[in-house]
């Protein structure tokens, strides 16, 4: 293919790219700029395109390696590393004291909450909460593998609404 076709195969099919940018950084002005790195990074590597294959494919690939590099890259320069000494820390004392209550109070609120699920769905979930796999609590309960998935959803949608309450 000639860099003359490929530079025309590419403009047809730049703008699809343009509405993709977008969703990923959700940032008009970093998705121009993602726009121009790809389509620079597809000129450049044009001699790794494969005749006949699916341009957009091969151009949504390079737009998705661009952007998680330049994400990953973000995300160091990012990154502090505190190499400051505290030897401080050694010889300083540190008492605390721990208040269980609170923690009590919610873990005997969630206990109670659990005790009120009606039975249809307390059993699904008891026995999924003590680390029953969902077809192996269906064979217990004789009940379809739907039905259980089913019933332990609810049963965390009640809970959750219980306990968001206080």
């Amino acid at each position: 293919m000639s860099t003359i076709e490929f530079n025309q195969m590419l403009l047809a099919n730049a703008e699809f790219l343009r509405p993709f940018a977008i969703t990923l950084t959700r940032d008009h002005e970093t998705a121009k700029d993602l726009f121009q790195e790809t389509l620079f990074r597809a000129l450049c590597n044009k001699e790794k395109y494969n005749v006949g294959t699916n341009i957009k494919a091969w151009l949504y690939t390079i737009m998705r390696n661009v952007f998680i590099n330049n994400y990953r890259k973000k995300a160091r320069q990012n990154t502090v590393l505190d190499s400051t000494p505290n030897d401080f820390l050694l010889d300083y004392n540190q008492t605390t004291t721990h208040n269980n209550a609170e923690a009590n109070l919610q873990l005997k609120e969630i206990q109670s909450s659990i005790h009120e699920l009606p039975d249809i769905f307390k059993k699904p979930f008891m026995l999924y909460f003590d680390g029953f796999k969902y077809h192996e609590i269906a064979g217990m309960l004789k009940e379809p593998l739907g039905t259980i998935k089913s019933r332990i959803h609810f049963a965390r949608k009640l809970l959750k609404a219980q306990i968001q309450r206080y």
